[in-house]
């Protein structure tokens, strides 16, 4: 009865060990042997997040389709819903707080962890108790369709992987959930974050944590100057912190398109422009960009821009864990290979065919354990290795939403067109 209790080849990142302990720390370990173990819901769970488009039944075909013919019986959809009711919650989060954190493949500069947070939304079905719960987007006659929570999310740069995670009710601003992440921030960690976080009471309480902060700010704040550096940048006060200022303007030139001019206001409490000079920063700033991909990944490589499952607000809790510690389990296969394959950086190592593969792999209950011989890299790791990525290239495109069922146009006069660019910044003395 323990046989289905396996996510394939990623059940060496997301081992037993780690979800019998997340069972116990959270007092969910049950009493008696059932026909479907907790252990085995949990994994039950975690493959759901991987067949985003298929109910628990299904999934529970396919956990069980490498095995013996006739060995299990299938559950129903009742006891399929009893079990996940009995696990609940508390396990998922503690198994996601066992499987989070930066990567070896993570970026670092000058010394620095580089990690970026930002915040999305994510749809989950329209029942009585998830609108309650989470609200809709919008009022009058323009509110959306779904119910929806907002997520915000640490992120390491480089190997995406999820440092932190928060979310909730979409009415909770930003801002206000960003205080529960100064729990994951450590001193020699650089946090990325735009335009929205650039508040002084959270700039504070993020240098109390030790962590260094490079935040874009509107160009309208005001910084009055109390000492100007060599490089153009100067130091200010954000209330009791002394942080710089660095004003740039970027200029992308489009090959055979629009050249575009524009001026950046970035903020850091890296106050020493010789150790950490202006430019690098101002280039630096634009692995930010990172998380963005991450949320990709989770909302349209793995959940194909579906609706979640579950009806009731501790279903989708339970799933949204499930959701990132699929995504870490992935994500980390991706920067192991990588740490296995010289030359090979992680976010070269393409995360749609780790998906399918993983997927493949967990249908023939293959790779589950590992043999006598050490396989640093696995089925999913030489997939990767296969057809890795193109190095990353400089290009432009416009930043608007595009969907395909709209019969109207976007605001404005558009060009959807993608450029090959060259990026040029100055830096403008304060």
């Amino acid at each position: 009865m323990f046989a289905p209790g396996h996510l394939g080849e990623l059940t060496r990142i997301v081992s037993f060990d780690l979800v019998d302990a997340a069972l116990e720390t959270s007092g969910a370990v049950g009493s008696r042997v059932r026909l479907l173990p907790s252990r085995v819901v949990v994994y039950l769970l975690l493959a759901g997040a991987l067949f985003s488009g298929i109910g628990y039944r299904q999934v529970w075909a396919r956990l069980c389709a490498g095995l013996p013919s006739g060995s299990l019986a299938c559950p129903g959809s009742s006891a399929l819903s009893q079990a996940l009711r009995r696990v609940g919650v508390k396990p998922l989060a503690a198994l996601f707080d066992l499987v989070a954190g930066p990567d070896a493949g993570a970026v670092r500069w000058r010394g620095l962890l580089v990690c970026a947070i930002d915040g999305t939304s994510v749809f989950v079905p329209d029942s009585p108790a998830n609108v309650a719960a989470y609200g809709r987007h919008g009022g009058g006659h323009a509110r959306a369709g779904y119910p929806m929570l907002r997520m915000l999310a640490v992120v390491a740069c480089g190997s995406r992987t999820v440092v932190d995670v928060v979310f909730g009710p979409l009415r909770i601003a930003e801002t206000a959930y960003a205080p529960r992440f100064l729990g994951c921030l450590r001193p020699g960690m650089l946090l990325l974050a735009d335009r929205n976080f650039a508040v002084t009471a959270l700039i504070e309480r993020i240098s109390d944590t030790g962590a260094e902060l490079l935040i874009r700010a509107k160009l309208n704040r005001c910084v009055p100057a109390i000492a100007r550096l060599g490089d153009g940048s100067w130091l200010t006060r954000a209330g009791a912190v002394t942080v710089r200022v660095i004003d740039a303007e970027i200029a992308v030139s489009c090959a055979g398109g629009p050249r575009r001019v524009e001026r950046y206001r970035l903020i850091t409490t890296l106050t020493d422009d010789k150790r950490y000079p202006a430019r690098e920063l101002v280039d630096l700033y634009h692995q930010r960009w990172e998380i963005e991909t991450s949320y990709f990944e989770l909302k349209s490589t793995i959940l194909g821009g579906r609706v979640l499952r579950a009806r009731t607000p501790a279903g989708v809790t339970q799933e949204v864990y499930a959701l990132l510690i699929t995504y870490q389990a992935l994500r980390t296969a991706i920067a192991d290979t990588a740490l296995a394959a010289p030359g090979l950086r992680p976010d070269r190592g393409s995360f749609t065919i780790a998906v399918h593969t993983a997927r493949d792999q967990l249908i023939l209950a293959a790779g589950v354990l590992a043999t006598t011989t050490i396989d640093l890299i696995g089925a999913i790791g030489r997939a990767v290795l296969s057809s890795p990525l193109p190095p990353r290239r400089q290009r432009s495109s416009p930043r608007v939403v595009k969907r395909a069922i709209s019969k109207h146009r976007a605001k404005g006069d558009i060009d959807r067109n993608i450029y090959k660019t060259q990026i040029s910044v100055h830096i403008l003395p304060g």
